[in-house]
């Protein structure tokens, strides 16, 4: 089926100022929500993790260590990307944004849960990193399910508007992990913050969680990918093959992928070398 922005049906009244400002807002909040989930991680990377799961290495290897569990988050998100985009244009937007704010909140609040590795041995950075990986893939269909969502209830003179919206998630969450992590070294000793109170923050992503899935259920589908969705039945029930959405992406915008691509590496690889490598450097 393609892609419901495809399209060209002008939302109905569910875009209204109100309706979209509400779709806005459970975007950007669930957004921010997974974003602190997914920062969280680089953090704790950087100032704990080398110590807990890691202690037998030297403090710089343990810290390697800690950020290639934390690269493999990165390995996870365009697989993500491509199984939430998948079955987000089948099955809908919301289902797919609800999934993956249940699989980034749990896999979050159970890292807060993971015992150190004196405790379990070479289990402990094992599961650290599976869930690693399970916040990866969940975040690589965050995004772009979130901005779709936007996109799709907007008119077309500012849907660019709208859709950035989302985007302001990503320090949103940045700078809530960041805060949250600050007030717990604030409050507690180093040993009493490198023995449990660096598990406070994930334990906290439990109840976003539930306060992003609050929000999320109560916006709708767009418009536009109902009108898509009910193109792609009558061209079922008449039998006419199509190619999935994702080889039809790859086959006939492939250019267009790899200039995006480009476009943003530059501006991630500074992005997370001041927002995750930089705090070892600091302290």
């Amino acid at each position: 089926m393609p892609s419901a922005h495809n399209a060209v049906t002008e939302p109905d009244s569910s875009a209204r100022p109100g309706g979209l400002r509400k779709i806005v807002a459970a975007s950007l909040i669930g957004t921010t929500i997974e974003w602190y989930d997914y920062f969280l991680y680089g953090s704790a990377a950087a100032l704990v993790f080398g110590h807990v799961f890691f202690p037998d290495s030297d403090p710089l290897t343990g810290t390697l260590l800690s950020f290639l569990t934390y690269a493999i988050g990165f390995a996870a998100r365009p697989i993500g990307a491509v199984v939430f985009g998948h079955y987000g244009d089948r099955l809908g937007r919301k289902k797919l944004l609800v999934i993956s704010l249940l699989m980034m909140g749990l896999s979050t609040a159970l890292i807060g849960c993971v015992p150190g590795y004196h405790t379990i041995g070479v289990a402990a950075p094992l599961l650290l990193t599976t869930l690693r990986l399970i916040q990866g893939f969940a975040l690589g269909g965050e995004w772009g399910g979130a901005v779709l969502l936007v996109s799709e209830h907007g008119d077309a003179k500012r849907r660019g508007f709208w859709a950035s919206w989302p985007q302001g998630g990503a320090p949103a969450g940045n700078l809530l992990a960041v805060g949250v992590l600050s007030l717990m070294t604030t409050v507690l000793s180093d040993d009493a913050f490198n023995s449990w109170g660096w598990r406070v923050p994930f334990l906290l992503s439990a109840v976003l969680v539930m306060i992003g899935l609050w929000i999320r259920l109560s916006v709708d589908e767009s418009p536009l990918f109902k009108e898509a969705l009910a193109k792609a039945e009558q061209r079922k029930a008449q039998q006419r093959a199509e190619q999935p959405p994702f080889v039809a992406v790859l086959r006939n915008h492939w250019r267009d992928i790899l200039v995006a691509m480009g476009a943003r590496m530059a501006e991630n690889i500074s992005y997370y070398v001041i927002t995750a490598f930089v705090l070892t450097y600091c302290v």
